[in-house]
């Protein structure tokens, strides 16, 4: 337990599943009391369980629950919270809620609203970066939803473009277009999906970069100036924009850019005067190794364990501890790198379909060893209810070097058993495997590639038993 005064007495966590776990277990480290909140659908998880207290907060729909403002208000002020951390989703980049959070004397765990609000919008993150000479995938400036003037920038930009939304992430409304023919369509859907789940359909138009590699920097900072990193992740491993695998650090980079890539995040970072952990995206051009900042997460990431596992630090803890006024405990110089770690996401679904796979968990049993870390909020006999994310384990493996971490991965996977429901487990092994994964020529198109191989290894059978 740390020597210095606790940060809060106690707090809520406006969260569920493994990220409600990893707080909780935080808090109670420095010496903390917490307070779970749940659905219906909720109330014999594993959070409600580990926590000092807990309320349910409405019916399974995170609408209705995770999602309800003054539930959870409400919930703070009835068991004498100090402070709410959010987790990663539901309402952590909400600048609203962190705004009535204050409003009630209760501390937000996390960074202050104008930041949330300056850097949740793409489009002004964007000339915020240009402003600061970080450089921008090039794109439009203004965003909006007139398709006339958004096809027009993707002339001047030049096909192939990305329609991204403003608001919101996940991947949600993302559309490649390769010809100017099909953008009005595909705008057109595009803009109706984000109005779907984030209530704003602005759209911005990127230059697509065909096989990059998505790159992120970790840095935090508090309310003393001190804005630092550690490190950067690869997240290019991803279905459908949402990512599978992540490492740290990122395979065949050279240090140059490495270094270029922590200084400007660093800076822009500075520049704003950011407080809380906050994750800087890239998009890395790897014929070049040209790097192009895409936005901003100014929330915990759900790969945070990977940049952990290699800096030996904790920074759920030291998010805490800056929410709660403090200095950060440790300095840039105090930062150093030790081996290599991966990260794999264990969820609830067909491993090709991706159908989610709710259901009783009948057999429980987690990879161990040295070097490989769990975060999961499933047990035995627990009902993994279907109104949720389909993310029900996170596995980290670390090794003294990036193909020690492969390994020890290949055989936690082998060594997880998770009974009663279908997992994900055989197409991250298959991931793993992969000659140009085990190589680190990773990219965000790699599963499609290893899909195809799939198809042609089955075709080939096919044709071989009709002989």
């Amino acid at each position: 337990m740390s020597t210095r005064k606790l940060p809060f007495k106690k707090v809520l966590i406006a969260n569920r599943g493994e990220i409600a776990v990893r707080v909780i277990r935080a808090c109670h480290e420095l010496g903390v009391k917490t307070v779970a909140v749940h659905s219906t659908a909720d109330a014999d998880a594993l959070h409600v369980k580990l926590a000092h207290e807990s309320v349910c907060i409405g019916p399974p729909a995170a609408s209705e629950s995770y999602l309800n403002i003054s539930a959870l208000i409400s919930a703070a002020v009835a068991t004498g919270a100090e402070a709410i951390h959010p987790g990663y989703g539901f309402l952590s980049e909400n600048a609203a809620f962190a705004e009535i959070c204050g409003q009630c004397g209760i501390t937000f765990i996390g960074p202050k609203e104008r930041h949330m609000r300056l850097m949740g919008d793409k489009a002004v993150a964007r000339r915020l970066a240009m402003k600061h000479e970080v450089p921008v995938v090039p794109g439009s400036a203004a965003a909006g939803t007139n398709v006339d003037e958004a096809l027009q920038s993707a002339h001047e930009i030049g096909f192939p473009v990305l329609i991204k939304a403003v608001a919101g992430g996940g991947g949600r409304g993302m559309k490649i277009v390769h010809q100017p023919e099909e953008f009005a369509r595909l705008f057109d859907q595009a803009s109706r999906e984000v109005e779907a789940a984030f209530g704003d359909p602005s759209l911005y138009i990127e230059k697509f970069i065909a096989r990059a590699r998505h790159v992120e920097v970790q840095i935090i900072g508090d309310s003393h100036h001190n804005v630092i990193h550690l490190g950067e992740r690869d997240c290019s491993t991803q279905r459908r924009y949402q990512k599978l695998v992540e490492e740290s650090p990122a395979p065949m980079l050279s240090d140059a850019t490495r270094a270029a890539m922590h200084q400007s995040a660093v800076h822009l970072g500075k520049s704003i005067g950011y407080t809380s952990c906050g994750t800087l995206e890239y998009l890395l051009d790897p014929a070049t190794e040209k790097f192009y900042f895409i936005e901003m997460n100014t929330r915990l990431q759900v790969e945070h364990p990977v940049t952990e596992m290699v800096t030996l630090t904790d920074i759920v803890k030291e998010q805490i501890w800056v929410a709660a006024g403090q200095p950060l405990s440790f300095k840039q110089e105090d930062i150093s790198f030790r081996g290599h770690a991966i990260e794999v996401r264990v969820n609830a679904e067909d491993p090709y379909t991706f159908v989610p796979s709710p259901g009783l968990v009948d057999g429980y049993h987690p990879p161990g060893g040295l070097g490989v870390r769990v975060e999961s909020a499933i047990y035995d006999r627990y009902r993994i209810p279907p109104f949720y994310d389909s993310l029900i384990a996170k596995i980290i493996c670390r090794g003294h070097t990036r193909e020690e971490a492969i390994q020890k991965m290949l055989v936690a996977l082998s060594e997880c058993i998770i009974g009663g429901v279908t997992t994900n487990q055989p197409l991250l092994i298959k991931i793993l495997e992969n000659p140009e994964f085990a190589a680190g020529r990773v990219h965000t198109k790699l599963l499609d590639v290893i899909f195809e191989n799939e198809k042609q290894k089955t075709a080939k059978q096919l044709v071989g038993n009709a002989k």
